[in-house]
């Protein structure tokens, strides 16, 4: 049975289809292109480079041995080496060597974007720009930061709109930074406020510039935990607000729902709220199980590939 790829590609009607809202697809002479791309965030691996089993410079060496083409960094990896030019040229060399492509560079420890004073709101936005230079160094497209704050947490709209607006204000002026080097800055859902996937929305609406997105994680909706209490956020639903400002995705193989329970990722459910909003860029697997990272990154790049297929093919 002809499939819809090669229905489009023999008829000519891929334009029509886009105007009818259909999943973009770019054609070549020889095939069409993904409907998603996967990379592996390197947060996978933590346990093997914070024990020194794994060094960050062989990063995205081991990454394409494991079947994957596309890395995102993590900061605390190489936390002292974002203006050292040879280090970053190292890590630039041996991606390009490998065909590896650098997608990103998740920034943690950097400051919060609402702290409590304006000048710690400045020290934050400083502390971002040698991360945003770097990124434009190895060739990636974003920086993920983390909306952070000193507003307490709290479901009071008057102080979700408080948190809003102290780290709006300081996410613009990193944006400002950013655009001259053609880089976004991407927040995720990251525990708080920003686990919160209207609050995180309207965060980069009421910044309003055009770096600013978002990268959804399927499994970071807990916004508060309290002893066996869990204050959570359906995660479909969660991701499906934020797809509209995504730069970015990251998967894990747990989700949660508005009544603090964790179940397994539906990744067909997932991956077509995903393309729904005609985002066909890089999924980012960030799950590594301890005593058996790559092992459990394989299973989530194998689940991924088989859903494309499958979705590919519908």
């Amino acid at each position: 049975m002809t499939n819809r790829r090669t229905f489009l590609k023999t008829s000519g009607l891929a334009a029509a289809a886009l105007g009818l809202g259909l999943p973009e697809f770019a054609m070549s002479k020889t095939k069409a292109d993904p409907i998603f791309k996967i990379s592996l965030a390197q947060w996978s691996l933590n346990p093997l480079l914070f024990g020194g089993k794994m060094d960050n410079l062989d990063f995205a060496i081991e990454t394409k041995k494991h079947g994957i083409n596309a890395v995102e960094y993590v900061n605390q990896f190489f936390m002292d080496k974002a203006q050292d030019k040879a280090y970053l040229q190292e890590m630039k060399t041996r991606s390009e060597g490998e065909g590896v492509t650098n997608v990103l560079i998740m920034v943690d420890r950097e400051g919060q974007l609402g702290a409590a004073t304006p000048e710690e709101r400045q020290q934050t936005v400083e502390n971002h720009k040698k991360w945003v230079e770097a990124a434009k160094f190895l060739g990636c497209h974003s920086i993920r930061i983390n909306a952070y704050t000193a507003v307490p947490f709290s479901q009071d709209p008057k102080l979700e709109q408080e948190a809003i607006d102290v780290c709006s204000s300081t996410l613009r002026r990193i944006c400002e930074f950013a655009d001259d080097f053609d880089i976004n800055v991407i927040i995720e859902n990251h525990g708080g406020y920003s686990s919160n996937g209207k609050w995180l929305a309207e965060l980069i609406k009421q910044t309003a510039h055009r770096r600013a997105g978002t990268l959804p994680d399927f499994g970071n909706f807990v916004m508060k935990r309290d002893g066996d209490q869990i204050l959570s956020y359906d995660s479909y639903r969660g991701v499906d607000e934020l797809m509209p400002m995504a730069k970015g995705v990251s998967l894990k193989p747990k989700v949660w729902d508005d009544q603090g329970r964790e179940t397994g990722l539906d990744y067909t459910r997932m991956m077509k709220i995903v393309l729904a909003h005609n985002y066909h860029g890089y999924v980012g697997i960030e799950h590594g199980e301890r005593g058996r990272e790559w092992e459990s990154i394989e299973e989530s790049r194998v689940n991924l590939d088989q859903v494309r297929r499958t979705l590919e093919n519908a």
